[in-house]
């Protein structure tokens, strides 16, 4: 008998057990290294991140759970990093994200981990595409998918399941909010944070041909109660625009590349949403006068796809009654007010008309406040205040290489209207990428009905706009009308720099506008002036006032003359000190000095002229804003001082919210101008306010009461919205405008108009 010492065999090379043991080790030791999360973050020979897209295999279940095998697959991209308040450091709280795809849809997976309780985090809205779901804590990502390294489409998803979706265009230079396209997100929340996940279909994204795809990627995490912002590539803190936590996201040509990614190739990728409308109107401010008028009608919307990057929309019989009303204004001006455009179809493709964008500034930022729109899509429907039919149109948007195309033709009726004729409207835009983020391009207007007479009306135009690293730009542009009866001075054109640093700003143009220059399908405000405008901003961001972000103090200046007569009209200087706060609460003190020349008699108020002469007048003004991711915020603001001819006091709450609870909230604006001269004193008071009661993130009522005392008006609108399935909706309107006249024996009781409106469509796609 041969008895085996096992002592001795134990660690023998010949040993059987050995043996065991060792191949036990190497597959355990395979089998491990095999179940390791792949990598999918590398950096290009440029330091820049890519990320690796990665096919998903086996079944998905959009609940945002995070449950699925593909997140143990792959490693998440972390390491994020603030833009704002701390460039360059990480984020303070962890974030995961994981990017994927099947044959018919990109995923995006986010776990946002939380160090506090649910209670401290910041989500009070969920309705669709508001802009408050910007003051709340979210997860984002933006798509360049032509990977032109300036445009981009983006989905932000808050923690309780309010979303959104955008269109950047140019870096920033517009952010279309009202951009919509279908795609689906689910929210969960688990012991330490909470996650989400993104299903966008291919079918709803623009991009080049060809089945394998590189696009242009960037996250983003907000944290409001902390006003920060972290994305997964580093961001300059001037590309927040100020201090804007929001605006980062815009800098597409900071963002990640997105590799391996493969799209479907390319199908029919139609759309058709036919509508439904019952309406029943009174209205007793036409003649003869309309009581309980009932009609229906049908309609509809055709969208295709021509190419992978280029579409078209058609539209018949178009109708916009579920759009919400204008709010109010007071205008104090001897100029005309701008409303902006609220209906779906011009709203959805506006950016590749924009001409010039970025020549209205607002008041004080140097910006050319008076520079014309060349094209105002407020014009093609809407004449005398009144609603013109529109019959049928088409536009065709997208890209084409490196040039932006937009072109539109819209054909509307006369209807009902006195004086209105049938006319026809024809928009073409072309806009080229040139160097790393600037544009140059041409715009064609042509309306076939003149408003000035007989003939018709057209506008030839030319801009351009540069940008050289990160914060110097210039804009420019030249254009031309042509309308028959009105022979040449019929130009207008502009110049403007613009340094626009974290800490230092600078601007400064020239605007031109001759006294025959008329873009009937634009806006213009005012006509045959030479404008030169200028400002410097110094924003320093102090690190020893720990309360606060930033210091902002302005000055601007504004002349504009007479081109026609060479004196001068108007003149503005203006100082400015703002301080923000940490907690984004912000304070402001002001003073301004403005000059007026008026030529004729002007009517600022029932009752109250003023003659023609010279008016020099400065006022003092002082306001206070609550963050708005506050459950109460606004903005307080009192201005005091010399007005025209004699003074105005002025009290404001404007952008005002109340959160009830995260779906029940109330916006309440008020303003009253106190103004006394001597030609006659009067009082103005404008009120509004809208509460909005949120079911779920596609099902909302809304209400909007509006006092107007300058038009003696009290007006209401009441808006049900379901989207009952993506892209199909059912709407339940409500108006009513009453006259308010004090002078009137039953004031508040005078009907001026009434209607219900329900509407349905259905998105039904190919």
């Amino acid at each position: 008998m041969i008895v085996l010492d096992h002592s001795w065999t134990r660690y023998s090379a010949f040993s059987p057990t050995w043996l065991v043991t060792v191949l036990a080790l190497l597959l355990a030791a395979s089998t491990a290294k095999a179940q390791e999360p792949a990598e999918v973050l590398s950096f290009d020979a440029d330091g820049r991140i890519s990320v690796r897209a990665t096919r998903l295999t086996g079944d998905f279940d959009l609940d945002g759970r995070l449950e699925e095998s593909i997140y143990e697959q792959l490693k998440p991209l972390t390491d994020f990093t603030q833009q704002i308040p701390e460039e360059g450091e990480p984020g303070s709280e962890r974030t995961e994200a994981w990017v994927f795809f099947d044959d018919d849809n990109i995923y995006i997976g986010a776990r946002n981990h939380e160090s506090v309780p649910p209670s401290e985090w910041v989500a009070n809205e969920m309705r669709r595409d508001v802009i408050q779901l910007r003051q709340n804590d979210s997860f984002s990502v933006m798509l360049d998918t032509f990977f032109d390294r300036r445009n981009g489409a983006a989905f932000l998803v808050t923690p309780i399941g309010g979303f959104s979706d955008f269109a950047i265009s140019n870096e920033g230079q517009r952010v279309n909010s009202d951009w919509n396209v279908v795609w689906d997100s689910r929210t969960a929340r688990y012991d330490g944070g909470w996650t989400v996940e993104m299903r966008i279909p291919f079918k709803s994204l623009r991009f080049r041909p060809g089945r394998d795809q590189t696009w242009g990627i960037q996250l983003r995490r907000i944290i409001r109660r902390r006003n920060e912002a972290s994305y997964l590539t580093p961001l300059p803190i001037s590309a927040a625009r100020g201090n804007s936590v929001i605006a980062g996201l815009w800098r597409i040509s900071e963002a990640a590349t997105l590799t391996d990614l493969q799209v479907p190739g390319q199908n029919l990728n139609a759309e058709v949403k036919p509508y439904g409308i019952g309406r029943m109107t009174t209205d007793r401010t036409i003649t003869p006068e309309v009581s309980k008028k009932f009609n229906e009608d049908l309609g509809f919307d055709v969208k295709y796809g021509i190419t992978s990057n280029l579409t078209a929309d058609f539209t018949y019989n178009t109708d916009f009654a579920q759009v919400e009303v204008d709010e109010q204004q007071v205008n104090l001006t001897r100029f005309s007010l701008f409303f902006p455009e609220k209906r779906e179809f011009f709203l959805e493709g506006r950016g590749n008309f924009d001409f010039a964008l970025g020549a209205r500034g607002s008041a004080g930022d140097g910006g050319a406040v008076s520079a014309p729109t060349m094209f105002f899509s407020r014009r093609i429907g809407l004449q005398q205040g009144k609603v013109v039919p529109i019959l049928a149109g088409g536009r065709v948007t997208g890209k084409v290489g490196a040039v932006d195309v937009g072109a539109l033709n819209i054909q509307t009726d006369a209807g009902d209207l006195p004086g209105v004729e049938s006319t026809n409207f024809t928009v073409l835009r072309l806009k080229r990428d040139v160097l790393r983020r600037s544009t140059v391009g041409a715009i064609l207007t042509n309306r076939s009905v003149s408003l000035t007479g007989s003939g018709t009306n057209q506008l030839y135009g030319a801009d351009a706009a540069l940008a050289f690293g990160d914060d110097v730009n210039f804009l420019g542009y030249l254009a031309k009308s042509h309308t028959t009866g009105l022979n040449s001075h019929d130009l207008s054109y502009m110049g403007r720099f613009g340094y626009t640093g974290d800490r230092y700003g600078l601007q400064a143009g020239y605007l031109v506008v001759e006294d025959n220059f008329n873009p009937e399908v634009g806006f213009l405000r005012r006509d045959d002036f030479n404008q030169a405008t200028g400002s410097a901003r110094f924003s320093p961001r102090p690190q020893s006032i720990s309360w606060i972000r930033r210091f902002n103090l302005n000055a601007s200046t504004d002349w504009l003359w007479s081109k026609r007569e060479g004196d001068l009209e108007t003149r503005q200087h203006r100082a400015q000190f703002a301080t923000e706060l940490e907690n984004s609460d912000q304070v402001s003190f002001s003073v301004s000095n403005e000059f007026e020349q008026l030529y004729h008699i002007f009517p600022i108020s029932r009752g109250v002229e003023l003659q023609a002469g010279n008016y020099d007048f400065t006022s003092f003004r002082a306001s206070y804003s609550f963050g708005q991711q506050r459950p109460i915020s606004g903005a307080l603001s009192l201005r005091t001082g010399e007005f025209w001819s004699g003074n105005n006091t002025s009290l404001g709450f404007n952008r005002g919210r109340i959160e009830v609870t995260p779906q029940l909230s109330f916006e309440p604006n008020y303003s009253v101008n106190w103004v006394t001269m001597p030609e006659g004193d009067f009082t103005t008071h404008l009120g509004r306010v809208r509460f909005t009661y949120t079911f779920t993130p596609r099902m909302y009522l809304s209400g909007l009461g509006q006092y107007n005392s300058s038009l003696n008006t009290f007006s209401t609108n009441l808006r049900f919205r379901w989207e009952w399935s993506p892209g199909s909706e059912l709407f339940l309107v409500y108006t009513e405008d009453l006259d308010t006249d004090p002078f009137m024996p039953n004031r508040m009781t005078e009907l001026r108009n009434r209607g219900l409106v329900i509407k349905i469509n259905r998105l039904l796609q190919f």
